[in-house]
């Protein structure tokens, strides 16, 4: 048996197995942060848009998911294997990229047989290939349409029961819809809504030799079918009397129904009606949603496995019954896999912090859909990370939403929130709280009422600023603010932090007109108060620095961190990028502080629209390391510097 090591001895192989456990969170490059957790279960996903191809992948006799995600960083085909035994929502295993991934790639059933295809062309090779190989089907894979379209959605279909096989086509056109600033003073939208027209291509020829006719508008209910973009057609016997209707989703997150009221060899189609569900519209939690139709559960009827535009993937299940003519649904129940990557939604915010105070750093997330998570540090050497576990403010779940008139690119964005976030004690009493901005540009903080190791967060309240006059606002918002609330540009983040060292916590984030702002926070006999914004911060020519020049849609968008990166005792900013941009504090001049920058912190591009990037300490070494949130809704993780 060893000797017991002396105290002094024993201390420094601590220090050499901490350094060691240091040199173990180290990467190269950014690197996907993992759960490491094998007994973990979180919800299945892939990155910005989940296109769901359900199919018998590995041909055992059960569904598989497989999901294209055409976004970056995270495009492909991924394989989600069903291991079998759970019913209808098994626990997929974590997924496996088979090939790259394309806009637009939808699955049909012919004679059983899964085909997949894109605009114009077959992936007949799908099961060797995945997407990596294709050939043409013949017709323009624009249909010679005019205008602006987005979503282009083909399938197989035997549209009049002739034995062959037709292609129907979905067409998203944002022609009229336009894209941002349309909003009139009363908040009215002015453009034209988005439309989703269904097209049939009829097989003139045969299967083997196909020749497919000119596109046609569907038509139900004596005019074309038009829901609300992002059509997904899906042509099948849902309400179980033998001929085939249509299925829609949209580009919101509801579903309409077409019966058809003819025959299966002369299909007449009425109006189309939205599928229910306890007496109220049956909606997806997000939106951009992509229904395909199969028989998921093996029991006889249509179901629907439905990607969101934030990764995931759900199933409704038809109950079998039809109402009225409708059939029934129930809601949507999000697919469950092995835990891999840690993610949250689409377009991750993160922002490292010990929120929970047991001394080590968490980290607290927003995303496209409006909410924030606490993903809570577990501890162990490589880090373990629990599921990411959304907020509650006043004992709800925390979600920003646009609904019909908060985002400036319009109606179609009314599910999106674009949450950004910081931390730091607002209010000065000992307890960290939640400062947010959102897509409406409106920035608002959530008092932390609970205790430094179970925080609890009241209401939002919005942040007040001792403007000299009319609060100002970005020009292109319809809407005004109230009172004293600080209102700027949307998804930009407002940075908490004592960037004076008064002991008083300070917001720096973009303003009204995207420059670069300091509101200083103070203190007198009233109390705590917040100075409107100067432009401090200037470039190497004394330049104001104006983060962004863009009006409306194209304003915003920047996400900041503030730390010494580079342990000069100055505080500097980190902004999105390919991934993070570093700001060099250079020091103080004529009362302006000089930013350089420095371009980017790694080699590798994670972002696609955006990137979000933070800071966190996992090996508590004081030295701040670098963690990115991508548009995919993983977070990236690299040691410091």
């Amino acid at each position: 048996m060893m000797p017991a090591l002396p105290m002094k001895n024993l201390q420094c192989l601590l220090c050499v197995v901490a350094l060691v456990a240091a040199g173990s969170l180290r990467a190269a490059q950014l690197e996907p942060l993992r759960h490491h957790q094998s007994d973990l279960v979180v919800d299945l996903g892939v990155g910005l848009w989940a296109w769901p191809l359900p199919m018998d992948f590995d041909k055992d006799g059960d569904l598989d998911l497989v999901v294209n995600c055409p976004d970056k960083p995270y495009n492909g085909v991924y394989f989600f294997e069903n291991p079998g035994g759970s019913g209808p929502m098994p626990i997929f295993k974590a997924g496996r990229r088979i090939s790259r991934g394309l806009q637009n790639v939808q699955v049909s059933y012919v004679d059983g047989r899964p085909r997949v295809l894109s605009p114009g062309r077959e992936h007949a090779e799908f099961f060797e290939n995945g997407l990596d190989t294709s050939r043409p089907l013949g017709p323009d894979p624009k249909l010679g349409l005019p205008g602006k379209l987005r979503a282009n959605q083909w399938r197989y279909a035997d549209f009049d029961g002739d034995g062959i096989q037709d292609l129907m086509v979905g067409i998203g056109d944002w022609t009229e819809y336009g894209w941002d600033d349309a909003y009139d003073a009363s908040g009215q939208w002015t453009n034209g809504p988005l439309h989703g027209y269904v097209f049939v291509l009829r097989n003139k020829g045969g299967d083997a030799r196909p020749d497919y006719d000119e596109p046609r508008k569907l038509e139900a209910g004596g005019r074309p079918v038009d829901v609300y973009g992002w059509p997904s057609p899906n042509l099948g016997d849902f309400d179980g009397d033998g001929d085939l209707d249509l299925l829609c989703g949209e580009f919101l997150d509801r579903f309409t129904y077409f019966e058809n009221q003819g025959t299966r060899t002369a299909p007449r189609y009425a109006a189309g009606r939205r599928l229910r569900h306890g007496g109220a519209d049956l909606r997806m939690d997000l939106q951009m949603i992509l229904p395909t139709a199969i028989d998921w559960d093996r029991d006889g009827d249509l179901d629907l496995i439905v990607g969101d535009e934030d990764g995931r993937v759900a199933l409704i299940e038809h109950t079998g019954q039809v109402t009225e003519g409708l059939p029934q649904f129930l809601p949507p129940r999000y697919f469950r896999q092995e835990a891999d990557e840690v993610k949250f939604g689409a377009l991750a915010t993160p922002c490292g912090f010990d929120w929970d105070g047991d001394g080590d750093e968490d980290i607290l997330c927003g995303n496209t859909a409006g909410y924030i998570s606490f993903i809570e540090n577990l501890g162990g050497i490589p880090v373990r990370w629990a599921e990411p576990r959304r907020l509650e403010a006043d004992g709800k779940v925390l979600r920003i939403q646009a609904g019909p008139n908060g985002s400036i690119q319009g109606p179609c964005e009314a599910k999106w929130g674009y949450t950004t976030q910081t931390v730091g004690d607002w209010d000065q009493d000992g307890l960290p709280d939640l400062m947010v901005n959102s897509i409406w540009g409106r920035v608002e903080w959530y008092r932390n009422v609970g205790t430094r190791t179970k925080p609890r967060l009241a209401a939002a309240r919005p942040v007040e600023v001792d403007w000299k006059g009319a609060p100002p606002k970005p020009a292109w918002f319809w809407w005004n603010p109230k009172g004293r609330e600080l209102v700027t540009q949307w998804r930009t983040t407002p940075v908490l932090v004592d960037f004076n060292r008064d002991d008083l916590i300070d917001l720096v984030m973009l303003d009204h007109e995207g420059y670069l702002a300091f509101f200083e926070r103070r203190r007198d006999a009233d109390g705590l108060h917040l100075i409107p914004g100067r432009r401090l911060f200037v470039d190497e020519q004394m330049r104001p620095l104006r983060l962004n020049d863009k009006r409306a849609g194209g304003s915003g968008r920047r996400k900041l961190a503030a730390t010494d990166w580079d342990g000069d005792g100055r505080i500097d900013f980190l902004l999105n990028s390919e991934n993070a941009t570093w700001l060099r504090n250079l020091g103080e001049r004529d009362g302006k502080i000089i930013l350089k920058d420095m371009g980017n912190l790694d080699a590798r591009k994670v972002s696609g629209h955006t990137s979000s990037p933070t800071v966190i300490d996992l090996n508590r070494d004081g030295v701040p390391e670098l963690l990115v949130g991508a548009e995919d809704g993983h977070l990236y993780y690299k040691q410091g510097r």
